[in-house]
């Protein structure tokens, strides 16, 4: 990332007196790359809602699925709005020139960024037909919550609702051809051998199975299972994690390998020193993140050992693994490595990026971005290029199973500017993006929700379609 340089507090408010739209210069300013961003944490930091972060509200409202008979909660349509934009093609008007307006006066800009050469491979081409991908987010990856009494509820305890094959179906019918489906397991395992509850797998595999009938891509994980009671990347903890990865691959492995090649199992979520000082940056200095980085590698090679022996469809399935704490610097870390395989050209690098962190998820922070300021995209286009440079340029297909900009006041044309500029930049470089949807949509928490699965519509089609224009 690249450090950045605040304005004024009092220019921005003469500023915002004379005319609103001024506001967007009233942000923060990038310069050359630096050793800490502004709010103190490290470029190239991962940017992803801690594993400990609180559960959205449950929102109110009719039971899973119903209808109400009048919802006065949106002004948006139960169903994506489509907007006759067209495809990003080579010949598009310069950067900042608007598509046609919907019906709330938002616009998805034209981009106009250079496609990068990509390598003639079959992994990359794979990644290419993932196209964009939504996250059932805050779902199976809930953890910890105290007076349950069917484990089961785990799925609906941070959003208040069951997932049902509608919402597969949405998310087809909007136009994703992925969805991450984020597990943590250690709330439903039991003895040494950490052993799956049989209830919570069948519950995984069914909604796993939605998607599959919708021909949607698949991603399945370990997710909130970070720390030191079950994996935690350092020497001292190293025997009990490596167990506690084979032994949930083992099963979940078996369970699903006659699954065809949509289904991709991704070894771990955001790996890395929880609770440690650069918990969530890999300084190249620090000996204790050198490592987890190795520790990392272990991990992820275990990982992928451990499903091929499955056999079936696994042996030659695509997997993702992350870098240290999914960052790109994770990725960049010189004692970073790939695992090695037994199938040719079936890996792929899963990274989380929430970029530019003071727009994207820090509280506060800024609310604008302009896609022809290099403020704004200056960020995007450092680590982009360095996923490029590092992976995508040697073969190696790069998968951003996170990204998003939280609402902040209502900013949805700042939101759909980054998006259509994020997608583009990645579809360029030959990334497919994931967004994050935790199905928080008010309050003052982190709102990335987009799709209501209470009614299943999309809260915010206009970032949806912004993602379809400029997916790869």
């Amino acid at each position: 990332m690249v450090s950045r340089k605040a304005r004024s507090i009092a220019a921005c408010l003469a500023v915002f007196m004379l005319a609103a739209i001024i506001l967007a210069g009233c942000g923060v300013k990038s310069g050359g790359q630096a050793s800490t961003d502004a709010d103190g944490s490290a470029p190239g930091a991962a940017a992803e809602v801690p594993d400990e972060s609180d559960p959205v509200p449950v929102p109110a409202g009719p039971e899973e699925g119903q209808l109400p008979d009048e919802d006065k909660g949106s002004g948006d349509s139960g169903e994506a709005r489509t907007t006759e934009t067209g495809g990003a093609s080579s010949d598009q008007a310069p950067a900042g020139t608007s598509a046609q307006e919907d019906e709330n006066g938002i616009t998805i800009p034209v981009i106009n960024i250079e496609k990068k050469p990509i390598p003639d491979n079959e992994a990359l081409a794979f990644v290419k037909e993932m196209k964009a991908g939504w996250n059932l987010g805050n779902t199976f990856d809930a953890v910890d919550v105290a007076g349950l009494s069917n484990k089961l509820d785990y799925e609906k305890a941070w959003v208040g609702v069951r997932t049902t094959e509608a919402v597969a179906i949405a998310v087809k019918n909007a136009g994703f051809n992925t969805i991450r489906i984020p597990v943590s397991w250690h709330n439903h395992v039991s003895g040494d051998d950490y052993k799956i509850d049989e209830d919570w797998l069948d519950r995984v595999q069914e909604v796993v199975d939605y998607a599959v009938k919708q021909n949607l891509y698949i991603i399945i994980n370990i997710h909130h299972d970070m720390g030191k009671e079950y994996i935690y990347p350092s020497r001292e903890y190293m025997e009990q994690s490596s167990r506690y990865v084979k032994s949930i691959w083992s099963q979940v492995a078996e369970r699903f390998k006659d699954y065809d090649r949509h289904l991709i199992f991704e070894s771990l979520n955001e790996p890395r020193l929880v609770g440690h000082k650069n918990e969530w940056w890999p300084d190249p200095n620090d000996k204790d993140i050198k490592e987890a980085v190795e520790c990392l590698n272990e991990l992820n090679q275990i990982f992928v050992d451990t499903v091929r022996s499955t056999g079936g469809n696994n042996k030659d399935r695509y997997l993702m693994v992350p870098g240290y704490a999914a960052a790109f610097a994770g990725a960049a870390h010189p004692d970073f490595r790939m695992p090695s395989d037994t199938a040719d050209n079936r890996m792929i690098l899963s990274v989380h990026a929430y970029t530019p962190y003071n727009f994207a998820l820090q509280e506060g922070g800024v609310r604008t971005f302009d896609i022809n300021r290099s403020s704004s995209t200056n960020e995007i286009d450092y680590f982009m290029d360095l996923l490029y440079d590092s992976f995508i340029s040697r073969g190696i297909p790069v998968v951003i199973g996170e990204f998003g900009a939280r609402n902040k006041n209502d900013n949805l044309q700042d939101r759909v500017n980054f998006t259509a500029y994020y997608v583009a930049s990645a579809s360029a470089r030959g990334i497919t993006c994931i967004w994050w949807d935790n199905h928080s949509f008010t309050g003052g928490g982190e709102l990335f929700g987009l799709l209501d699965r209470r009614y299943y519509r999309w809260r915010y089609p206009e970032i949806v379609e912004a993602m379809m224009k400029y997916a790869q």
